[in-house]
């Protein structure tokens, strides 16, 4: 019997020491076989992943997979005596665990110092500067404060449970207690696997980001104009629309804009939008949206696009600006939130929460749109970002679609539970890679990158046009809960040119990474990761909508307007992009 077994086999006495060990029933028993798995982890953490991390974050990152390690090895080592199986006893058995745990110790020594490197190997494709100073000693720090806290929060859920074994027996008959500790423990694990205290705490943080929005001041001035959504024609009030609803309808391009760069008379765009507080269910928003859009004459224009905002209600303007500059402003597009929430937290949580209201809005807009007698009909097409596109996508189940079905769809960072997405992936032809796959003939569905990849030579477009834009440095679309105990198709050669080479999959840790890059989703320069540059957009509206007149030369004119720099107006509040 080693050290292993004996810690992890001791027992409380009823003076609430080990009789063993002498150890308090909250101490964490020391084993030898999760501080060499700890430190293996610990260790791999410090590898690239997708996006650069902060020291601080790294740190934290590399605290959590000490844990993780630690625990696994901990209870490795236990079922293995648990079960009697054979281990080095005796003199020997000090030696081999004292030279196991110094190995760990200095390959996590050896990796720490290789830390910055891997971080700039990351770094330099998304032409950021290197790590500004060396953070070993920080990352170290960090990662054993955090095990500590963890490792002292595992005591108190330790101590607990000794303290439910020492009295149940007590109050019950042993066999009772036993299937009540059973049946509880059962109870707490299924609620949090399931969701449901996190669902429960989803909502409530949603409501109350409902109020505060409710006390936030307009940013922007109700418009005049009785074609505009929230002016006082409208049936839709300027302050139920929401800060992100607001920015949407005041912040896109005019006539005027349009008309100047393309040096030829533009239309006014029509751009309809619904916040939370603009009706009580998304039935009912979705209904005063569609009469909205009626009323602004939205369903006279060439185009219509039917829009799922993000978690937040955020519409990207990276993708509608661009398409009222590609159609001349003969567009029209409407948009329901469903949300204050940024998209990860719902992702991870309960990704269909955007679901209900995008089927809710195609569904109004659809009824409508297919009464117009068919030569009068607007092209219709569905958009959607992140949970957005999930979002969309899950609207295109209706059995409406089939009898008359949409133009098109334009999905941007899809994100890893999206349905289509994934059939569609693993459906790819042979020799396409995951990040950037090829579908058949291409006729129906095609995916683009940094690099314009739609153009498919010998492929035809077929009635409906999908075009998917990803980043293969995207965690929200490429993290894979598998990943947990095997290599994600990604990661096969050949990668993408935004991830780095030094990129290994590591079990359990390579799951807790990309769980940590979708917590940064929002901190890579545009192009990169889930921060979408507005130039990637335009060849992908052209293909979806086949946008007429546009010679190589003013397309990428038309990508050096959109990529400069907004102006924004006097006195309006600058507001960053959410998810």
């Amino acid at each position: 019997m080693n050290a292993d077994d004996v810690a992890l086999r001791s027992s409380p006495s009823p003076t609430g020491k080990s009789a063993r060990t002498g150890l308090r029933p909250w101490a964490w028993p020391r084993s030898a076989a999760g501080m060499v798995l700890g430190g293996l982890f610990f260790a791999a953490s410090l590898t690239p992943s997708l996006l650069p991390r902060p020291a601080l974050f790294q740190g934290l990152l590399s605290g959590l997979c000490l844990a993780a390690g630690y625990a696994l090895g901990a209870g490795a080592a236990w079922l293995w005596h648990r079960l009697r199986l054979p281990s080095p006893h005796g003199r020997i058995a000090a030696p081999i665990r004292a030279t196991a745990m110094t190995a760990s110790a200095l390959l996590a020594l050896l990796f720490l110092a290789k830390v910055d490197d891997w971080q700039d190997s990351v770094r330099r494709l998304m032409g950021l500067e290197p790590v500004p100073e060396h953070h070993p000693a920080t990352i170290l720090l960090v990662a054993l404060l955090a095990f500590a806290l963890l490792r002292a929060a595992a005591g108190l859920v330790r101590l607990i449970l000794v303290r439910l074994k020492r009295h149940a027996p007590q109050r019950f008959p042993p066999v009772a207690a036993r299937i009540l500790g059973l049946l509880a423990t059962v109870l707490i694990v299924w609620a949090i696997a399931s969701g449901i205290v996190f669902r429960a705490g989803l909502h409530l943080a949603d409501s109350s980001y409902r109020e505060l929005d409710s006390l936030i001041e307009p940013d922007h001035a109700a418009p005049a104009d009785p074609g505009k959504t929230g002016s006082p024609a409208s049936l839709l009030d300027w302050e139920d629309l929401g800060r992100a609803g607001r920015e949407y309808i005041a912040a896109g391009p005019s006539a005027r804009d349009i008309g100047a760069f393309l040096r030829r008379p533009a239309l006014e765009p029509i751009r309809v939008y619904a916040g939370l507080r603009s009706g009580g269910s998304a039935a009912e928003r979705a209904r005063v949206a569609a009469s909205e859009l009626e009323r602004t004459g939205g369903f006279r224009r060439s185009v219509l696009v039917v829009i799922t905002p993000t978690g937040t209600g955020w519409v990207d303007p990276a993708a509608i600006d661009t398409l009222e500059y590609l159609h001349a402003g003969d567009v029209a597009s409407v948009a329901v939130q469903y949300s204050y929430l940024a998209s990860p937290v719902s992702l991870l949580v309960e990704p269909g929460y955007g679901a209900e209201a995008s089927r809710a809005l195609l569904r109004e807009v659809h009824a409508r749109w297919r009464r117009l007698p068919r030569g009068e009909r607007p092209k219709l097409y569905l958009y959607g970002l992140s949970l957005g596109a999930l979002s969309s996508e899950a609207s295109t189940a209706l059995p409406e679609l089939t009898e008359a079905p949409i133009d098109g769809a334009f999905w941007v960072g899809p994100p890893f539970p999206s349905r289509i997405w994934r059939s569609v992936t693993a459906a790819r032809s042979t020799g396409s890679p995951a990040w950037l796959p090829r579908i058949g003939d291409g006729s129906r569905f095609r995916f683009t990158s940094q690099r314009n990849a739609i153009s498919i030579p010998g492929a035809r477009w077929g009635p409906t046009r999908i075009v998917y834009l990803q980043y293969a440095s995207d965690p929200v679309t490429f993290f894979e809960a598998r990943s947990f105990y095997r290599r994600p198709e990604w990661m096969t050669p050949p990668r993408g040119p935004d991830v780095s080479p030094h990129l290994r999959w590591y079990p359990v840790v390579t799951f807790m990474q990309l769980l940590a890059d979708i917590a940064l989703f929002g901190s890579a320069p545009k192009g990169f990761g889930h921060t979408f540059h507005p130039a990637h957009h335009v060849d992908a509206w052209i293909a979806v909508t086949e946008a007429q007149g546009w010679p190589s030369a003013q397309v990428e004119r038309l990508k050096r307007h959109l990529s400069a720099p907004p102006t924004p107006p006097p006195g309006a509040a600058a507001t960053a992009p959410q998810g």
